[in-house]
């Protein structure tokens, strides 16, 4: 059995190496000459979705760096701490460059015979005649315009700012973010002398990131700012899910705000499902088609949707907290979540997707 993914990017190669190691043959479509490089992004994968990825996917635990605790504070409460998570079993998620899973999931893919990169031209009647299923991650193919493109879309009219802080070493196990009157801030350590900072600042077309770092930074005697990024936030998941055999997947079919890191982590999750559904039909005899994309959607859509609007939520709560300057809310969430068992709850949210 054959299917096709339109598009290369990271979540394209992750889908890939998943269903190659299920025995199917797949050819990835680009028309990119180069891909374009993820310099200063990092990815936070959960503790289950990185168990899932290393035993179905490829082995990374070599490569990435485990958080232990995550400590959340707010501007409105100064530097007292707002929120603190850390779970029994040490691990709470891991971070990994983006470039650095990118290169290991290629060349992994390069050696495997049943996978092949492809340049030709291709059209939805190739498509159909040719491959059993076919996922579409290129936002910008012309499928995705004629097929895939009503949405519901969300601008935070914000941008996000990334990049990588030399440091001298130490003990770099836990992940902060802070919730600042521009807007989210993030520390996420990558290594005992490296740290990833994600700034989502609201309004800001241009800021200085290193003068934010040098203002929000409490741990880390800085050595150097290095690949610094840009880009445009926005949220958004699509109406619709597939068109006959072809099914949206990754940035296409979902976008999410980064404040919790969460968006490779739904790609993930979403993969699982599409192993699932495959491995079901195939373990039945039975051929992979288009009844593949609509299983997936009924399975999926309902619990993505609520997942996306839960982050959303939480983002537009410490934004109006912090329009009202006010620190009611985020007292009431110190108190609140000083009960264990809802601690456990919130960690269980951001590891699977669901309290349930």
């Amino acid at each position: 059995m054959k299917v096709c993914i339109i598009g290369d990017g990271l979540t394209s190669l992750t889908l890939a190496k998943a269903l190659v190691n299920q025995g199917l043959y797949v050819h990835i479509f680009t028309q990119q000459k180069l891909r374009k490089k993820n310099k200063g992004r990092t990815i936070g994968i959960s503790k289950s979705n990185l168990d899932f990825f290393n035993k179905n996917i490829l082995n990374i635990e070599k490569l990435s760096w485990d958080i232990k605790k995550i400590e959340i504070y707010t501007e409105n409460l100064k530097n007292e701490r707002l929120l603190s998570f850390k779970k029994d079993d040490n691990t709470l998620f891991s971070l990994i460059e983006n470039d650095t899973l990118y290169e290991n999931l290629f060349l992994s893919l390069k050696k495997n015979k049943f996978f092949k990169f492809k340049k030709k031209i291709y059209n939805i009647n190739f498509i159909e005649k040719n491959y059993d299923l076919a996922f579409i991650c290129d936002v910008n193919s012309l499928i995705s315009k004629k097929f895939f493109f009503k949405k519901l879309t969300k601008d935070y009219n914000s941008y996000a700012y990334t990049g990588i802080i030399d440091h001298k070493k130490i003990d770099n196990f836990t992940a902060s973010q802070i919730f600042t009157k521009k807007g989210p801030f993030a520390f996420l350590p990558i290594s005992n002398k490296q740290t990833s900072v994600v700034f989502s600042a609201r309004g800001e077309k241009n800021i200085n990131l290193k003068k934010f770092v040098e203002i929000y930074n409490k741990r880390y005697d800085i050595t150097n700012l290095r690949e610094i990024n840009k880009f445009n936030l926005k949220s958004y998941t699509l109406r619709s899910y597939h068109f006959k055999n072809m099914l949206a997947f990754g940035d296409l079919l979902h976008k999410i705000h980064p404040l919790a890191g969460q968006g490779f982590n739904m790609s993930i999750r979403d993969i699982k499902e599409v192993v699932e559904l495959i491995k079901f039909k195939i373990n039945l005899g039975l051929d992979l088609d288009s009844s593949v994309c609509t299983e997936f959607e009924k399975k999926t859509k309902t619990k993505n949707f609520l997942f996306m609007n839960g982050v959303d939520f939480i983002y537009e709560l410490f934004k109006f907290e912090s329009a009202l300057n006010q620190k009611f809310l985020s007292k009431s969430m110190q108190l609140v979540c000083q009960n264990k068992e809802l601690n456990k709850l919130f960690i269980k949210y951001a590891d699977t997707g669901s309290i349930f």
